[in-house]
């Protein structure tokens, strides 16, 4: 079940590569996850001394549930992957030019899961592409329906 979608990475990059990634949060940040607050619009992920670590993402703390710590609602948030995945998007960073963008936080068994894409960044004219490609399957849809009936 999604939570949140950052439709921005999917206009701005091709996406070639999905990972899922488990998040290192606190507990008032779980509950104002849970209650929807949070938004991944000008979120992104960067590698550092062998970790990867989640920079912008805002979660919006609760009144009720933050009474008696000070939050940091866009603090930098570690994301837990195996060492394998860790060591391929060290390679693909540093050598393809390759963009780590965070796309969903969902949950999975319970837990609060992100998905991170390796993603290559988009020229003008393939945004036009992309957007042109849609309109034509948005219409074929239209025309198909008006033939049916």
């Amino acid at each position: 079940m999604s939570i949140v979608d950052n439709k921005k990475a999917f206009h701005d990059y091709f996406i070639e590569e999905r990972f899922e990634a488990g998040l290192a949060l606190e507990g008032w940040e779980v509950k104002a996850i849970r209650a929807g607050r949070v938004n991944l619009k000008e979120a992104y992920v960067v590698v550092k001394n062998g970790a990867v670590w989640l920079i912008g993402c805002h979660i919006s703390p609760l009144v009720t549930a933050s009474t008696h710590i000070h939050p940091d609602p866009t603090r930098s948030r570690k994301l837990l992957l195996h060492a394998a995945e860790i060591s391929k998007l060290i390679g693909k960073t540093e050598r393809a030019g390759f963009t780590l963008m965070p796309l969903d936080m969902h949950y999975k068994k319970g837990r609060i899961k992100l998905e991170i894409g390796l993603a290559k960044g988009k020229k003008q004219h393939d945004k036009r592409a992309t957007e042109k490609e849609r309109e034509w399957q948005r219409e074929k849809q239209r025309m198909l329906r008006t033939a049916q009936t």
